[in-house]
């Protein structure tokens, strides 16, 4: 893996920056390492990497909060297998305000619903965008700037997984359901607050 990893970086590093925006337009945080590991390497300028992704980020959200502003029927149907997500997304905006929307590509498993159930929203979109682009920079730059820093350790890390995959794996499953386990159990607490301040 690492091997290939660092093939793929060398042999399509020039077309690196244009592989960070499109893919931080999409959710980005692997793109955003590799990309810090590249300017740890030389093969980037990790300030405008840094420039390139948030911006990727930035119009990623912006896409989703208009898709919520003027696709009543995608919204519709996204509601239909999503309504508890919308709800808490409203709640969280009613009691955070500006915070949530700095922060909400943080928050795994609303960072798509979050912008649209904004859209639906009056919410002045051109503060919106404002909010959206400085929290995009800020994390662009927090998780290239700590995967430059870490480029080596990054390496010898995904050396060890590969020799001794047969540890990480289960150790992955059991992170990732208890991670779903714990968000489903946010989401219940938050709905039941609800119901019981109506």
């Amino acid at each position: 893996m690492e091997e290939f990893l660092k093939n793929w970086m060398l042999n399509y590093h020039q077309y690196a920056y244009l592989i960070l925006f499109f893919w931080c337009i999409l959710e980005g945080e692997l793109a955003l390492i590799l990309g810090g590991i590249l300017a740890h390497k030389g093969y980037i300028d990790i300030r405008l990497a840094i420039f390139i992704a948030g911006l990727g980020a930035f119009v990623g959200d912006q896409i989703y909060f208009y898709i919520g502003r003027y696709n009543q029927k995608f919204i519709t149907k996204k509601l239909s297998s999503q309504r508890s997500k919308f709800a808490i997304a409203h709640l969280l905006l009613q009691r955070y305000g500006w915070i949530l929307i700095f922060l909400q590509r943080y928050l795994y498993g609303f960072r798509t619903i979050i912008p649209m159930s904004i859209g639906i929203t009056r919410y002045n979109a051109r503060k919106f965008a404002l909010i959206n682009l400085i929290s995009g920079w800020c994390w662009a730059a927090i998780t290239i700037v700590l995967a430059w820093y870490f480029g080596d350790e990054i390496w010898k890390f995904i050396s060890i997984i590969e020799e001794h995959w047969y540890y990480f794996v289960p150790l992955v499953v059991v992170i990732v359901f208890g991670f779903f386990r714990i968000l489903g159990k946010i989401e219940n607490r938050i709905l039941t607050n609800r119901k019981e301040r109506r």
